[in-house]
This record gives C-alpha cells, structure tokens and sequence, in this order.
C-alpha cells in the first residue's frame, strides 16, 4: 500500500474572516479543501479597536482539529495573516493586551511626531515604504504613550504570535517584518538607527527567518488539544497575505502586474530590487519583502472595506440589501458617473460608508448617488481608476514590463470590477484564483517538505494546473485610465 499524499495546512486570516484549509498535492496539482471557516472583526474594547486574537486561535485550533479528523495527519501548517498589526508580550511571554487594529484612531497626528525624528525622505531611503498612518513603526510610537508600555519586552506579529502559540517559538518572519517600517529595504534585517530613533529595543522583535523555514513543532497542550503528531512542524511562509497571494498569482512570466483585491486591494508589480527613488516616494509606492526575496513594489490602494462597511451600514439602518443584486443593478447603470479618491483617510474607520461617500462626490462637485446601486456603482468605478492608476504609476516608476494584469483575492469573482480594470488599463485582465493566498502558503510548505520544488515560477507553473480563470479584455471604447473621471 502507498503512503498517503502529505497533507498541508493553510491558516489564512483576514480582516473580516479567516479560513483553515488542507491542501494536497495529487498528480502535480494543489487540491484545496476548505475545513473551518470563521469570521472576524475588530471590536471596541479599553477605548480601542482590538482584535480577539485569543478568539481567533481557538478558531485555528478547532480548524487543525478537523483536519486531523478528516486526514489523520498534518505534515505541516503555515499560517498568514494581514500586516502592521501585532502583541505585546511581557518577560514571561504573556499577552499584554488584545492586539490594537490598524483602523483604530490612536495613530493621528504620530506620523508628523516620526518624521520630525527621522525625515520622511531619510525614512523612504531606508524602508522604501509607503507612508500610511498604521504602519507599525507610527503604532509602536503611540503604544510608547500606554499604560502597559512599561511591562512590554517583546513584540510579535500577528501571524507570529500564532505560530508561536503553536510552537512556544518566537520568531518574525521576513515578509510581513518588511511591512513594519524597521527594515532596511535592501538588506531585510531590522535597522539599528531606525530603532533607536524612535526609542525601541533593539531586541523588540525576534530574530528573522524566511519563508520555508521550520518555526518549531508544536507543543505537548496544542497536539493534546488537536489530535496533532507532537512532531508536526510549523513552517514560515509569505506570512504577511499578500507576500502568498503574489506567490499564488498564476502568471506564465514575470510579465505581469497583480491586484490582491480584497479587504484592502495591493496593485503592484513583482521586482528583483527595491526602488527607492524620490519619485518613488512621492507617488507613495512601497517595496515590501517577497517570497525568495523578491520585492513587492505596490501600493496600498482601498479596496472592498468601502463595499463591505456599505452593506453593513444600509443593514445596521434597517433595509433589506442583497450583494449580488445590487452588484447586477449596478452592472446596468451607465459609464461615466462620479469617483471617489478611495485612499481617502475618511474611508479608513468603520463607520456610514455611503454617507462619506455621497460626502466625497459632494465635496468635489461630482453627482451624489443616491440609491445603493449608484453607491455600489462609484465604488467598482472608483476602484477600478485606482487599480489602473496605480498599474501604469508602477509600469513608470519601476521599468517593469506588464502585458497582463491578474486579478487574485475576493474582487476576482466581481466580474464588474475585473471588466473596468481591463477598460481602463487598456490591458488584458485574468480574474483567479479566489484563494490565491491559500495556495501560495501551501506551495512554499509543500516546497520545503520537497513535494514541489524549482522557483516562483516553477510553482506558479504548478499552482495553475486545473485553475479555471476568466479573461476580460479591453473594451477599446473605454480604454484610458480613469476614462475622464480622475
């Protein structure tokens, strides 16, 4: 009798949901299998918005549990999350606090407080990242000013502290350390200076692995409380989400851009190096850390938050609102109608979304939508704009050379939005895979197990086996990006 395929685990956790997924590979092909799915969302607690990350562990806990129920076994997990976010752990390794949310307010005005310690020219040469008011360097200045600071000796990434609770390893995996802002771009490792202006230990963060790497295994309470083999491992993968969903892109060649279109929407293009030129840092673009160290040069543009927070609000006020017919009444409404800037800070916090909206078209002397159709419209509208805006900006900046754009995440199954972004580019859009995170933090585990093996594009090559993706090319009608409406 042969032995059963390996199985891995997928631990993929967003902003509003998170999932656990086996994975296998069957004649060269990544067979997903969703297991437990879970949601999430920050509440306000102690005056802030904070994750329930103890909450969310439980939930990983259940899910691996199931999964040795239906498989019997686990080769290995590999967990990735959102960025920026973090624990503060005490000398004992005790949570201090539920993790503060990126969205929370307490991070207002801090930006101008670093810059006027480091300058934000000198910042960009060093991390090459965009400025954006919750990047971890700008909380952990907040956090300075909090009651538990005094207590705090280690801070650990979400998807870090996971794994460490997994593993009773402390560890900060390299693509999503990238995002914090205390990494020098060119080498990957924490910068000395930077710490030290901003008053931070230098052993804060543990030491760095990358992805592929073994975390640990886990403990003696998690195999217990699962059904896990004390010696399953824990394995580093892109654990920053988007550092795995560019992994998942199912590119041909390098010859591409992406747009991980999701909660928030990443629009870039993979490099080999950082770009860290003044025009680089006007136009607000970052080089955050890849998979095999590549770069990620994008930007963080909005994505379907303004969606999300729009359909809650309208059911918060009473009404009856189904996603899928309004996305197809808003499919009929006609080109032309108003954008919004939807890197608007005032889109950040949870809150009346369409409210703001209307406020924003009002603001710029554009048509107010009134109906939730003309609302959902603006958004894919705006959307759209900003994800071909942003293509181009990158294509400029960088000297990449893109014929295709791939549409990966949650927007791929928005057939509206993938047609915009084609009309707008003038570019040739593929739309898929939905769980193109899952299945680049199963390709890297499935690599460093040796199931797969090769580079990026070796296991692009594989992950596209069996896909089904759609193809939008552009109407040439309305091709040019913002199509009049910037």
């Amino acid at each position: 009798m042969s032995a059963p395929d390996p199985v891995f685990v997928a631990v993929d956790i967003g902003a509003s949901s998170g999932r656990v997924m086996a994975a296998r590979v069957v004649d060269g092909r990544v067979v997903l299998e969703p297991v437990h799915r879970f949601d999430n969302g920050a509440v306000r607690r102690d005056g802030h918005l904070r994750w329930d990350l103890s909450g969310l562990f439980e939930q990983v806990l259940v899910g691996l549990a199931a999964v040795v129920e239906r498989h019997g076994g686990v080769t290995s997990i590999g967990i990735d999350t959102w960025a920026v976010d973090y624990g503060l752990l005490d000398a004992d390794g005790r949570l201090l606090a539920e993790p503060v949310a990126y969205r929370d307010d307490r991070t207002e005005g801090i930006a101008d407080r670093v810059h006027a310690r480091i300058p934000a020219e000198r910042l960009y040469a060093v991390n090459g990242l965009q400025e954006l008011p919750f990047t971890t360097l700008y909380q952990l200045l907040a956090e300075q000013s909090a009651l538990g600071w005094a207590q705090a000796r280690h801070a650990l990434l979400l998807p870090d502290l996971l794994a460490c609770w997994l593993t009773g390893e402390r560890r900060t995996e390299v693509t999503n350390a990238s995002t914090t802002g205390l990494l020098d771009a060119r080498t990957r490792t924490f910068d000395a200076g930077l710490l030290g202006a901003l008053g931070l230990p230098a052993d804060l963060f543990a030491p760095l692995v990358r992805p592929g790497e073994t975390l640990g295994t886990v403990t003696a309470e998690v195999a217990a409380r699962t059904g896990l083999d004390p010696a399953t491992r824990v394995v580093a993968v892109g654990s920053h989400d988007t550092a795995s969903a560019v992994v998942g892109v199912p590119a041909h060649d390098r010859a591409f851009a992406y747009v991980s279109s999701g909660t928030w929407s990443l629009v870039g293009v993979e490099l080999d190096e950082p770009v860290l030129t003044e025009e680089s840092r006007a136009a607000n673009f970052t080089n955050e850390g890849g998979v095999d160290g590549r770069v990620r040069y994008l930007r963080n543009v909005g994505g379907l938050w303004l969606l999300q927070e729009s359909l809650r609000t309208w059911r918060e006020q009473g009404h009856e609102v189904d996603a899928d017919a309004l996305l197809a009444e808003a499919a009929l409404l006609p080109a032309g109608g108003p954008v919004v800037d939807v890197d608007d800070e005032r889109f950040i916090a949870p809150g009346d979304m369409p409210g703001r909206i209307r406020q924003a078209c009002g603001r710029a002397g554009r048509e107010v939508p009134g109906t939730p159709a003309e609302v959902v419209r603006c958004i894919l509208d705006s959307l759209a704009v900003a994800y071909a805006r942003t293509v181009a900006q990158a294509v400029e900046l960088s000297g990449a050379e893109v014929d295709v754009v791939h549409v990966v995440g949650g927007g791929s199954q928005n057939a509206l939005l993938c047609q915009l972004t084609a009309d707008l580019s003038g570019l040739e859009v593929r739309s898929g895979p939905v769980e193109a995170t899952a299945l680049g933090n199963v390709a890297v585990q499935a690599r460093a197990a040796g199931v797969l093996s090769g580079d990026l594009e070796d296991l692009r090559a594989a992950l596209r086996v069996g896909l089904d993706l759609r193809t939008f090319t552009p109407h040439r009608s309305t091709v040019g990006v913002g199509n009049g409406q910037t």
